[in-house]
């Protein structure tokens, strides 16, 4: 009699190193079989933008091919899960499901019903920490509750027990006898068609676990020493760039904690700041799970009462890239070319949409979660709303950036704006990032034509600043 099965069910963690699920499930020693769920179809489920969709399939393609050279497969299937998982299991004989944690809302409720649906009709289950160095419901307050605060969070992080070492990647596992049926990845038209807006993404990105690995080779051996003074600049490469590789887990934040545990050690520069950009996105998470209303409503319900007016030709600017403003169309135009936008240039360009436009947290929320190759539910919504004023541990309201002053002091030459404006390119610096400044002879020589090829301000800062606090003050009028 063929020994029974098991599955390891693969989501948001789509490598074969450092993965609890498959690493628990060969260590049995009985036949695996590896299964991907597109559940986009699902009520309430947060399917995936074009950019995740475009690096979902690369990614899934890159881990087929990792699980062939073991000998293995990938079985690719559509629908809910909760029916394909069952479906799968009555199909193969499967005795036992594996897969790490995810800490969505959706996700929580989904998997908690699959794990009682299949445990009464006797199946084991087998969940694993695979996704975050801590768990949500291990750093709490010494009350019990919820951090609501970052710097407390990292602090109780940090004096936590170490998140445990990366797991090998396996080797010579068991095969089923028999291979149940799988979609073809093509089927499920996850690249763009007609057109193909792409090419960008794909000069930029290489998703799946070699990209990743490669990716943060790169970072530890060129940027880490500099992460810390140079990071905010734009002039150049100077972050890691593994948010879309630590969403789709082609990458295990174990690892990169570890390795920055012993770079360290070695008296590497930058390490402290970047764990604390690895922190972030765990503290993101931490409130998601204590907080799931985190991607559809304020966190502080004072800004409920905000006067927001969501203007329809204004926030098309701002998505289209012509603001007026070069930094934030510049950040506009990197993220529709290339799914990614520098990290000081995206609180530049949010909070010019909350603050300069008075457009709400959440429409800016859906733009990046359909043009980011790193949507992320958690760390998307905490950081729209950090930016707004209205989440955890959030920035102050009444901080407006200044898009002109943050173009000077981050990118001084301009090479950035330059870079994704070309209109502006052969602009002097001294008004590269303020262009309606120039006089008519200096923008004559440098071709740029203000309302023509490169639109005049939406709105004026100075004026638009004043606009945004009298609204804030309403709302604590309103709220009060």
């Amino acid at each position: 009699m063929a020994e029974q099965p098991l599955l390891v069910w693969f989501r948001q963690d789509l490598r074969l190193g450092d993965n609890p699920a498959l690493h628990a499930a060969v260590s049995t020693g009985r036949p695996v079989i590896a299964v991907y769920v597109l559940d986009d179809g699902s009520a309430g489920e947060w399917k995936p933008g074009g950019a995740s969709r475009w690096w979902l399939n690369r990614s899934l393609g890159a881990l087929g091919e990792s699980l062939a050279e073991q000998g293995s497969r990938l079985i690719l299937r559509r629908g809910p899960a909760r029916h394909v998982i069952p479906d799968l299991v009555a199909e193969t004989g499967a005795s036992g499901v594996f897969w790490n944690r995810l800490y969505e809302p959706q996700a929580i409720h989904r998997d908690s019903d699959l794990k009682a649906a299949l445990k009464a009709d006797g199946i084991q289950v087998h969940s694993f920490a695979g996704n975050l160095a801590f768990e949500p419901w291990t750093i709490m307050t010494g009350d019990g509750g919820p951090y609501r605060v970052f710097s407390p969070f990292m602090k109780a992080c940090l004096r936590a027990e170490a998140p445990g070492r990366p797991l090998p990647r396996p080797v010579n596992w068991t095969m089923p006898d028999a291979w149940p049926r799988s979609d073809a990845l093509d089927s499920w038209q996850l690249h763009p068609v007609a057109p193909d807006w792409s090419g960008g993404l794909q000069e930029h990105w290489t998703p799946g676990e070699a990209g990743a690995t490669n990716r943060f080779l790169d970072f530890l051996d060129d940027r880490l020493d500099d992460y810390a003074t140079a990071r905010d600049s734009m002039e150049q490469e100077t972050t890691s760039r593994l948010s879309a590789h630590l969403h789709y887990g082609e990458i295990s934040v174990r690892t990169i904690w570890h390795t920055l545990a012993h770079r360290q050690a070695e008296g590497a520069r930058s390490v402290d700041k970047f764990r604390a950009e690895v922190i972030w996105r765990e503290f993101a998470h931490h409130l998601l799970f204590h907080y799931p209303s985190l991607p559809d409503a304020n966190w502080r319900d004072t800004f409920d009462a905000f006067p927001w007016m969501d203007d329809v030709a204004t926030y098309d600017a701002w998505c289209r890239g012509r603001t007026g403003y070069p930094l934030v169309d510049a950040g506009m135009a990197e993220l529709w070319a290339t799914g990614y936008m520098h990290n000081r240039v995206r609180m530049v360009a949010a909070s010019f949409l909350v603050k300069h436009l008075m457009t709400h947290w959440k429409r800016g929320a859906e733009w990046f979660w359909d043009t980011l190759v790193d949507a992320d539910l958690a760390n998307n919504s905490a950081s729209w709303q950090w930016v707004a004023g209205s989440g955890a541990d959030a920035a102050p309201y009444f901080r407006v950036f200044n898009p002109v002053r943050q173009g000077e002091r981050f990118d001084p030459a301009g090479v950035y704006v330059r870079r994704w404006v070309p209109a502006l390119k052969d602009l002097p610096d001294k008004y590269i990032h303020a262009p309606w400044t120039a006089p008519d002879a200096v923008l004559r020589d440098a071709g740029v034509r203000l309302g023509g090829n490169y639109p005049r301000p939406v709105v004026d800062h100075a004026e638009a600043r004043k606009r945004a606090l009298a609204g804030y003050e309403t709302m604590k009028q309103g709220s009060g």
